[in-house]
């Protein structure tokens, strides 16, 4: 299929206010497609949508050809949220092994994930007494040792150091070119350079899906901040006209 991911005119509300905007977009198979844009614009919702456990007000989410959140995904998809969701009362190795055994895989397979996010020297340590990088890097751990075919990631880079964020991303389309789609978020515009394709969202509106090239063209500059700035901006004069 083209699309890992299709969402149709979203419309998702918290109590009286909407999150999302008649939200349509879609997230081309094996790629890396960035989510970016401010805290609160709408990112963790949309992912919360597309792994199925978001209630919607109207509009549609396939995911691999079926609804989200539908039985036949639970194996193909992973999602790696803000908070870390691991036990912290085992180890790093005890928690991969863990979910790797969830999905019938031995313990080479959790051993090799948690040598991909850099954390083998850490590995026998409760994950309660690791740094918030490293609980974090340990969640992602089980989020990819089965290998999804879809990813979904909110925030996976925050307060990782530089040298373990370019590593990070590496990684990330290491598991492109192995077959995986990958779903980013971040806040942060200095990562938008590394992904295949961006997703831009401010408040809720789609305002740009398009690769980096064709944003920083559409934009009139080479700058993705100043491209995401000028595109804020045009969305602003539009409303108001």
């Amino acid at each position: 299929m083209s699309n890992a991911i299709e969402v149709e005119h979203l419309v998702i509300a918290r109590g009286k206010r909407r999150v999302l905007h008649d939200f349509t977009c879609t997230v081309p198979s094996g790629s890396v497609t960035g989510l970016l844009g401010p805290s609160g614009s709408g990112k963790t919702t949309l992912m919360r949508a597309v792994v199925g456990v978001q209630k919607i007000v109207s509009g549609t989410v396939t995911v691999l050809g079926h609804p989200a959140g539908a039985k036949e995904l639970r194996d193909k998809v992973g999602y790696l949220t803000q908070a870390p969701s691991v036990y912290a009362d085992l180890t790093v190795r005890e928690n991969t092994r863990y979910f790797a055994s969830l999905y019938g895989l031995s313990a080479k397979a959790a051993d090799e994930a948690i040598s991909d996010v850099g954390l083998t020297q850490a590995k026998d340590q409760l994950v309660g007494q690791l740094s918030g990088g490293q609980r974090a890097r340990a969640s992602l751990a089980c989020a990819i040792v089965s290998k999804p075919q879809l990813l979904v990631l909110d925030e996976p880079t925050v307060g990782q150091d530089p040298v373990l964020r370019n590593e990070l991303w590496q990684r990330f389309h290491a598991l492109a070119k192995a077959g995986s789609t990958l779903l980013v978020s971040s806040h942060v515009m200095d990562e938008a350079g590394r992904c295949d394709r961006l997703l831009l969202i401010r408040d809720g509106y789609l305002i740009a899906d398009q690769t980096p090239a064709d944003v920083r063209l559409s934009a009139g500059t080479d700058d993705l901040d100043e491209a995401f700035l000028r595109l804020v901006q045009a969305q602003d004069t539009q409303k108001v006209g």
